[in-house]
């Protein structure tokens, strides 16, 4: 018969094994709400080595929540560049606004005050306020998921409504110390770096006489998640006009899609692959020309993998004799060297590199 280890015993194992094996990292290293909430922020969509640099880089910049609040959209975005889920930047930065502004620079101290800010969900506001103020709220993220089916042999799918709930209630019931900012860092920890999707370390595991996954032989079967909703194609065609005079034109992305707020070049999407030749024929690009006698100087193409898209890049290099005509407040004409200092999605900053600087 398997043995199923006792909750207070998980909690108190856990723990003990989270004080021997935690990653020095720098949001530990301090108990101060905005920093740890400037990391809870990052690592919402985003692992723990890509994420420490862009920390590292945003607190440097902007030290306290005042600095961030008075920094602009476009500075927030440049620093962001690469993350991706832009919107939580501008959530972030909306966020510092208003506990800049109406809260004299004071966080709430409680899970409820926390969510009324932007950007902040249960999770988050389960982090932060179990961290920063000890409060008895657990965190659920693909870690604990992983971590407590695979220990406790939870079959129900984790990506419904009732998988969720029942490991949402398992965790808070686990969470039954005094030490809850320390049980949340260590689920998580555990699930990082021991208990991983794919080579878990369960033979040196301080749960594999009780772990319910490792004795049915079921590790790699667990978590169950439900079959993935199809990944959608799309075909952007981004066009880099530039003259002469070494100036080209950008657009900002206003409108509701991937990487609102960031910089592009204009774009002409298509509901297929096109050819350069197909592409310098429509209207579109006859408009956005002037109908002008063109240069094709260079074409190249690229993919790019989001969550639930994914994105066939084609990039069009073209001389054209002017830009006058593009007048409208959508566009913004600059200089060429100046490109590198707005905030572009994150495949597009790869033209920066890949085109000749004297065609960019």
């Amino acid at each position: 018969m398997i043995k199923i280890i006792e909750m207070g015993k998980f909690s108190s194992d856990l723990i003990l094994w989270y004080k021997e094996n935690k990653r020095d990292l720098p949001w530990r290293r301090t108990s101060e709400v905005y920093r740890v909430w400037v990391s809870e922020i990052i690592l919402q969509q985003t692992r723990v080595n890509q994420g420490i640099n862009y920390y590292l880089t945003l607190t440097e910049a902007f030290p306290t929540v005042h600095h961030l609040a008075r920094a602009s959209e476009d500075e927030v975005l440049k620093l962001w560049q690469g993350l991706g889920y832009y919107s939580r930047a501008r959530n972030m930065h909306a966020a510092a606004k208003y506990v800049s502004q109406e809260l004299n620079g004071v966080f709430p101290d409680t899970f409820d005050g926390l969510l009324k800010l932007k950007g902040i969900g249960p999770y988050t506001a389960a982090a932060i306020s179990s961290i920063c103020y000890n409060q008895p709220h657990t965190v659920v993220d693909g870690n604990v998921f992983r971590v407590l089916t695979r220990i406790y042999g939870v079959e129900t799918a984790i990506n419904t409504s009732q998988g969720k709930k029942q490991i949402e209630e398992l965790a808070q019931s686990l969470n039954d110390g005094k030490a809850y900012g320390d049980f949340n860092q260590a689920i998580m920890e555990f699930g990082a770096l021991h208990c991983t999707p794919q080579l878990p370390a369960c033979q040196c595991c301080i749960f594999s006489d009780t772990c319910w996954a490792l004795q049915h032989n079921k590790v790699h079967l667990l978590p169950v998640k439900e079959k993935k909703l199809q990944v959608k194609k799309r075909y952007l065609n981004f066009i880099v006009l530039f003259n002469k005079e070494e100036q080209t034109v950008i657009q900002r992305r206003n409108h509701n899609d991937i990487w609102r707020g960031l910089y592009q070049y204009p774009l002409i999407e298509t509901t297929q692959v096109i050819s350069p030749q197909n592409l310098l024929n429509t209207d579109e690009l006859r408009e956005l020309t002037a109908q002008q006698d063109i240069h094709l100087i260079s074409e190249y193409s690229f993919k790019h993998q989001l969550t639930h898209r994914r994105l066939i890049i084609n990039i069009l290099n073209i001389q054209i004799p002017s830009l006058a005509h593009l007048t409208s407040p959508q566009y913004q004409l600059i200089k060429t060297d100046q490109v590198n200092k707005y905030a572009f999605p994150k495949p597009l900053s790869r033209i920066f590199n890949e085109t000749p600087k004297h065609r960019l």
